[in-house]
């Protein structure tokens, strides 16, 4: 397949949810500007990611054991690709002016994450599998909406912890922003690389549980912003009166 068609399959899965998370974000939208600096950040992302998936694959203390699959499932990639995403996420948000509403923790974290998987599916798609372009259409459909599933699931805790109103709060949903995605993600890996039969029958019902328990999430804190902007459309509209 020709290389530039290969591209376009590689890059659309992430264009479509990014705009799909534009349209969402309508009620409060930060300047594109904001929004492709995180998306480039995600990008950037994977490159110190596979320096340190590199050597924890060296260093793997499993070899050979039933062990080894985990340990590339919720170490090697798990928590090295979820730990990476959120110190950028953190790093970028956690005292910008502009994280003003709960939704925003959500969007820019998806964004990095789909900044992530568009060039991690370029490499899968264009180089590594080129010529198998059923990988292109496995990964659009999987992949790349996975990493925006975990990525809502951290956003999700650090909007929490943002705007918790104790101390404890505030500590214990920024522990969840790492590790409640990071085993989604371990979760998802370890049941594709084992490629068990018996591990398969979960695949799909755990899918299922990622779009519908993380939709949730997304959509609780959509329609806080949608609530937000119609009662300063309401008080706007009193202030004209007076």
């Amino acid at each position: 397949m020709e290389p530039i068609r290969l591209l376009f399959m590689a890059v659309l899965p992430a264009v479509l949810l990014i705009l799909i998370m534009v349209y969402l974000d309508r009620y409060d939208r930060e300047p594109i500007r904001y929004m492709l600096r995180f998306f480039f950040w995600g990008a950037f992302s994977v490159f110190p990611v596979l320096g340190v998936e590199t050597i924890l694959s060296m260093l793997n203390p499993f070899r050979g054991t039933p062990l080894e699959i985990a340990y590339f499932a919720f170490v090697v990639a798990g928590f090295t690709e979820e730990w990476m995403k959120r110190r950028f996420l953190m790093r970028g948000i956690w005292r910008a002016k502009f994280f003003d509403q709960r939704l925003d923790g959500i969007v820019f974290s998806v964004l990095i994450a789909l900044g992530f998987a568009t060039v991690e599916n370029i490499s899968y798609v264009l180089f590594q599998y080129a010529q198998e372009p059923l990988v292109a259409i496995y990964r659009g459909v999987l992949s790349v909406p996975a990493h925006m599933l975990f990525a809502i699931a951290m956003g999700y805790e650090v909007s929490l912890a943002k705007f918790s109103p104790t101390e404890s709060d505030r500590r214990r949903h920024l522990l969840k922003s790492l590790w409640v995605p990071v085993v989604l993600h371990g979760l998802f890996d370890f049941i594709l690389m084992a490629e068990r039969w018996g591990l398969m029958i979960f695949f799909f019902p755990f899918l299922l549980y990622l779009w519908i328990s993380n939709v949730k999430k997304l959509k609780r804190f959509y329609e806080d912003a949608k609530r937000i902007h119609r009662e300063e459309e309401e008080n706007g509209s009193e202030e004209e009166e007076i």
